[in-house]
């Protein structure tokens, strides 16, 4: 039913069991993460299970002097997400913190400064915003947008196959974002479900721009690292590692495919066997493994998905236009993206808030009255039970014969005694009052007689 989506019922059935990827469920189509290629960014901005109750050397860190490192998200094979403050601006940011290795390769560093202030520079509510980048003792980050949710890769693990209506839902945001950078001569490169994060409140962004040609260009890398994410590279990725506009549709046509179906169309023993697959192989229609699935979807996917890179939509933004004519066409009604509910993102706010629950709390000073006494003599202090040693459920009572951990005694004389200090200067305030009083009528009678 509309606004609503879980792909084990209805006419969005599944033909065979077959596993979402990252999910765990097993069947004939399953391929492990093994099978997403080394350093090709899994770790994105909100992604992996959070690490909750390991220590990190970058724990509470302060990065150049400004960004505050508070809990860590996500790791993978090139980086690390932690959830930090922005102690200038009093701001959550999600820090991205590459690897100590690539602190020393100055091709590295060149790109990766090169491509945050590209991206930094776009504009647009599908686009996870770059707001700084650094270079920390050995740590280059990044700083980003905190999308407070989860990543599609989560949500699809906890729902599975979405309908048509979802599926417009997620790429609408996804395609603008893309569509706003290839229009600036951006491309993505690693389009893929870890990569798209989904708030509390809705919103669909896609993440990690220019990372990936960074980690590439990075001398110390390996072929495998600059190939990406196997299930999801385009036919020239693959063939020759050329990436433009093209290259992203076909990875969002991949995109497509598993969100339709639950499931990528290759699979395969190994990273290098899925990616070689498309060389020669046509992503099968997604009706083909889904009953119900409109064939506007079908054709979609396949012009999307076409191992000619000409015969493709020319870039996101056309492929976006052609998403609207489908959504128009099948009357498709406004959707809601869900956040997933157990996603690394919130397990790390949970434990960043326990965290700081735990911590102790400076103790609360309650000033008194001073008193006009000499130090020495003072009544000797009357003891107090330690708060620690008192039995629980007990309610502190005031002690007879003291006010405010005072001697009676000595609170009345200092009471008295700053009432006698009152009269004394209510008196004295009198006195100069009549004074000046009767030197005005003196001074006035004298005045009067000579005139």
């Amino acid at each position: 039913m509309p606004g609503s989506f879980s792909g084990r019922a209805g006419p969005h059935r599944h033909r065979a069991e077959a596993e979402v990827p990252g999910s765990g469920r097993a069947g004939p189509h399953r391929h492990r993460a093994e099978a997403e290629v080394p350093g090709s960014g899994r770790a994105g901005p909100h992604r992996h299970r959070a690490e909750a109750g390991t220590s990190d050397p970058l724990d509470s860190m302060l990065l150049d002097g400004r960004y505050l490192v508070q809990a860590k998200i996500a790791s993978g094979g090139t980086s690390t997400v932690y959830r930090g403050l922005d102690v200038r601006l009093d701001r959550p940011v999600a820090l991205k913190v590459m690897d100590s290795r690539y602190a020393g390769d100055e091709q590295f560093l060149t790109r990766f400064q090169l491509e945050a202030r590209t991206v930094a520079r776009l504009k647009n509510s599908g686009l996870v915003a770059v707001y700084d980048q650094g270079l920390d003792a050995r740590h280059p980050f990044l700083v980003m947008e905190l999308v407070e949710g989860g990543t599609l890769r989560e949500l699809l693990a906890e729902r599975g196959p979405m309908p048509p209506h979802a599926v417009v839902a997620v790429l609408r945001p996804v395609l603008g974002g893309l569509a706003a950078a290839h229009r600036a001569g951006l491309v993505h490169r690693d389009v893929k479900p870890e990569n798209v994060l989904i708030s509390d409140d809705g919103e669909v962004k896609i993440a990690d721009f220019g990372l990936v040609r960074a980690v590439a260009v990075a001398g110390i890398t390996s072929a495998s690292v600059i190939l990406g994410t196997a299930a999801y590279l385009s036919p020239e990725q693959v063939r020759d590692g050329r990436a433009g506009p093209r290259s992203d549709v076909y990875s969002a046509g991949i995109l497509t495919y598993e969100l339709l179906t639950g499931q990528t169309p290759f699979s395969g023993d190994s990273a290098l066997s899925i990616a070689y697959q498309r060389l020669d192989r046509d992503v099968p229609p997604p009706s083909s493994v889904i009953d119900g699935v409109p064939s506007q979807f079908d054709e979609f996917v396949a012009c999307a998905t076409a191992r000619d890179p000409a015969e493709r939509y020319a870039d996101a933004v056309e492929m976006g236009a052609a998403l609207e004519s489908i959504t128009e066409e099948l009357a498709l009604p406004d959707f809601r993206v869900p956040a997933p509910r157990n996603s690394a993102q919130h397990r790390s706010a949970v434990l960043y808030r326990s965290r700081i629950a735990q911590q102790p709390r400076p103790p609360v000073r309650h000033p008194t009255r001073e008193l006009t006494r000499e130090p020495g003599s003072w009544a000797a202090p009357v003891s107090e039970a330690r708060p620690d040693a008192e039995p629980e459920g007990y309610e502190q009572q005031p002690v007879s014969g003291q006010f405010a951990g005072i001697s009676m005694d000595e609170f009345v004389w200092a009471r008295q005694h700053a009432r006698r200090m009152v009269l004394i200067w209510v008196a004295v305030v009198l006195a100069i009052t009549g004074l000046v009083a009767t030197a005005a009528w003196t001074i006035g009678s004298n005045l009067s007689g000579l005139l």
